[in-house]
């Protein structure tokens, strides 16, 4: 018989250090590596960025978020000085960045990996409302078309404006009879006999930043009938026969959601993204990383609802106790916790594997998964806001005073549910493409 001596079995002890803590400590309120736990993905260059955008998020913005909110958009100056921040259109190549904008926290943009877009993605979401949108435009899903696909002509052209607000892009892909269906949408681009000009007719919907776009990354259809007809063309927004309205949505009044009307609009050639009728792939790329980005925002808000839900079970009395000692209430906010946490290591995974393909965003094997993140993400939020309201009562229900945040949710989370594509779409999108991936690597029925 082996003789174990006793201190054999235990593990070496480092000498204990105080652990680095950052934002809001309650349980699960933020990203476990940003107080609880040690995480392989982020370095120094990750904290300074949080750091940064927290801070000027907290002094710039969250002060005046639901008053902009209400008015339906930022003021200028807001707008300019986000422009200019850094923050902003991290995703734009250094040598169409003026120079005396860097990159975010002052990271060159070469530098930035997928887990700085997570962080700085996790941190905006602390904004409700659309007053993000707002302040940046809908640049940040109207502007990689054009930087992944653009010429060296177009980007020359239009990503150096978005710093000056001289230009701003939305994106033009929902229409009235439609808007997950991309591969029938019925706007029309004809060219004119010369040869010069794509005539567009047809109308798009819900199109959010149009108010202060100068331009819209449109799909439309050269071709025939399905995805082998469709193109992506630049339209400016000041063309003759181009008008829009707003329309009044029940949440995400700052984010100007628009209704587009397109009279025999005419755009130069050269305004068209990549080739002739080969525009549905590129379309389909740009939803990997907006319907990333909108998973992250799920994530983020559901925490929003767990860090306001755990303050104010601590503050408020019921039957003479703490709401928190309530064993009920307890059950509610360790829910939310599980499945903000395993949500975000599902998201961390994606953003490793992005890191590592040489396709990085346009690797099209990762739809299903993004798609499905996006999914579970909108389920997350829509319970955790509802469970909010449920610890609030009353309160959860009130524009103004301490659930003033929670009610704002509410009536913001449908289209975190619907935008990037309903639930319905892209789970069906995922099961396909993940069942196709699995018969290609060998899966026998």
């Amino acid at each position: 018989m082996v003789n174990l001596k006793k201190e054999s079995l235990a593990p070496s002890v480092m000498p204990a250090q105080k652990k680095e803590t950052f934002g809001n400590l309650a349980p699960w309120s933020e990203p476990a590596w940003y107080s609880s736990l040690v995480s392989p993905y982020y370095n120094d260059s990750h904290k300074r960025l949080r750091d940064a955008i927290r801070a000027y998020i907290d002094e710039d913005v969250k002060p005046y978020m639901l008053e902009w909110e209400e008015k339906g958009e930022a003021p200028d100056a807001a707008r300019l000085k986000y422009a200019r921040s850094g923050f902003a259109f991290a995703d734009v190549p250094e040598q169409y960045r003026p120079k005396d904008i860097p990159g975010p926290a002052g990271i060159p943009v070469a530098d930035l990996d997928v887990f700085h877009l997570m962080t700085l993605m996790c941190e905006t979401s602390r904004v409700e409302g659309g007053v993000m949108t707002s302040l940046g435009g809908g640049s940040v899903i109207g502007v990689p078309p054009i930087v992944h696909h653009g010429t060296e002509e177009q980007k020359r052209k239009w990503l150096p404006g978005l710093f000056t607000w001289e230009t701003s892009f939305c994106l033009g892909i929902t229409e009235p009879s439609g808007g997950s269906d991309v591969a029938n949408i019925q706007t029309t681009a004809e060219k004119t006999k010369d040869g010069k000009f794509y005539v567009v007719n047809g109308y798009k919907k819900w199109i959010t930043g149009m108010p202060w776009a100068t331009h819209m990354t449109t799909a439309v259809r050269t071709g025939g009938p399905g995805m082998k007809g469709i193109s992506v063309l630049v339209i400016p927004t000041s063309s003759k026969g181009l008008s829009f309205r707003r329309i009044p949505n029940s949440g995400q009044k700052g984010g100007g959601a628009s209704f587009v009307e397109m009279d025999d609009v005419h755009v130069p050639v050269e305004n068209l993204v990549g080739k002739e009728n080969e525009g549905f792939r590129i379309i389909m790329t740009n939803f990997n990383k907006e319907r990333f980005i909108m998973s992250v925002g799920c994530n983020r808000k559901a925490r929003t609802c767990l860090s306001e839900s755990f303050a104010y079970a601590h503050k408020r009395h019921t039957f003479g106790k703490p709401l928190i000692s309530h064993q009920i209430i307890s059950h509610k906010l360790a829910t939310i916790g599980r499945y903000v946490e395993s949500h975000w290591a599902w998201l961390e995974q994606l953003a490793y594997h992005i890191s590592k393909s040489p396709l990085g965003w346009q690797d099209p094997d990762i739809a299903g998964q993004i798609a499905l993140s996006k999914v579970h993400g909108g389920r997350i939020l829509e319970m955790a806001n509802r469970e909010a309201q449920q610890i609030f009562g009353g309160a959860g229900y009130q524009k103004g005073g301490p659930g003033a945040v929670v009610e704002q949710m509410s009536r913001d989370l449908r289209m975190m549910v619907v935008g990037g594509g309903s639930e319905e779409i892209i789970a069906d999108l995922a099961v396909r493409q993940e069942t196709a991936l699995a018969k290609k690597r060998g899966w026998k029925l």
